[in-house]
């Protein structure tokens, strides 16, 4: 049995305005939310039962609360919450779940989605997951030797020294001793602007004598901003476009065509309307006589008569009239 942290206490500002009533984990991705896609894909490479599921967050409604104790219990884990009343760096916002750095631990940033096919080695002393990626000074990458451990941890390097990513997950087999390198860099002052970063705990860590592995993953997929989301949404579609209930068994559809890959919620309503390909409707949404391709609309929508496409519509929003692209968050109306 395993703890699993998630970190999930960042504004989300590259996903404005979506994010100014939705934390960026619950931006919905073919039909959930980028979590609950997260936590459906550690709960297959891990492949052992998790106990606990710590949420770092800040400032969460109750009703948010709600949601992620309900994805938790569905894995068969207890959910708890732990604040991070600043934002000092990822080793900080980690160190407040630090009931849960004890045994076996995997750390997972919240907005990254990811599939892999190789099952975690827990025999491992530290593993962490990396993607090859074209453009390393964008990222914080590692070097490795021969035996595939890590030698070195570089942030954004100037120079190329590896293509190899981190892309935000990582495996400790005893997470007291994450814990305990943590405390070290904070009470050495060991910091970046001010923020306390994982790189450097475990930068510590190797230096006292623990080995990482790595662990490939087959796609890496990035939810930082609209264009990103909406090309998570096309890939997770392609994914799922066989698994039963990407069109809910409640959607009323009127000479409409669907074009899949595409999801349609609950009590979505289709009226003389072309969707797809790539398109994800959340629930309770109506749509008539619009022709949408490749964008993202949740829930309790209206839309009339809209060409729409590469585009992210948030909840309670009405739209009527022609457009192509539109980004916009929750409670708008939009007549053109």
């Amino acid at each position: 049995m395993l703890n699993l942290i998630i970190p999930m206490a960042g504004k989300g500002k590259r996903l404005l305005p979506h994010t100014l009533t939705t934390p960026k984990p619950l931006i919905p991705i073919a039909g959930k939310s980028i979590v609950e896609r997260l936590l459906e894909e550690i709960n297959l490479i891990y492949q052992g039962p998790i106990r606990h599921i710590g949420f770092i967050v800040k400032d969460l409604p109750t009703s948010i609360k709600s949601q992620l104790e309900k994805m938790t219990t569905e894995l068969g884990a207890q959910a708890h919450f732990y604040e991070q009343s600043e934002a000092l760096g990822t080793a900080h916002a980690i160190a407040c779940a630090a009931p849960l750095l004890q045994g076996p631990v995997i750390v997972a940033f919240s907005d990254t989605l990811f599939k892999g096919s190789l099952p975690l080695d827990v025999s491992k002393e530290g593993v962490i997951w990396v993607n090859k990626v074209k453009n390393p000074s964008s990222f914080g990458v590692i070097q490795v030797d021969s035996d595939n451990l890590i030698t070195d941890f570089v942030e954004k390097p100037t120079e190329f020294v590896s293509d190899l990513a981190i892309i935000g997950i990582y495996y400790l087999k005893k997470g007291e001793i994450l814990l305990q390198a943590i405390q070290h860099i904070i009470d050495q002052q060991i910091c970046k602007g001010g923020e306390y970063q994982l790189t450097s705990a475990l930068t510590y860590m190797q230096q006292q004598g623990h080995q990482f592995s790595t662990q490939t993953i087959d796609e890496w997929l990035d939810c930082g901003n609209k264009e990103a989301c909406l090309h998570t949404n096309q890939r997770f579609l392609h994914f799922l476009q066989n698994t039963k209930g990407m069109v809910a068994n409640s959607a009323e559809i009127y000479n409409s065509t669907i074009i899949p890959p595409v999801y349609i919620g609950e009590k979505v309503i289709l009226e003389h309307t072309v969707l797809g390909p790539y398109a994800s409707v959340g629930h309770n949404t109506h749509i008539k006589g619009s022709r949408i391709t490749n964008s993202i609309i949740q829930e309790h929508t209206n839309i009339d008569k809209v060409i729409l496409t590469n585009s992210m519509i948030g909840n309670h929003v009405h739209i009527k009239g022609k457009c192509t692209e539109i980004d916009t968050g929750d409670y708008n109306t939009i007549i053109f």
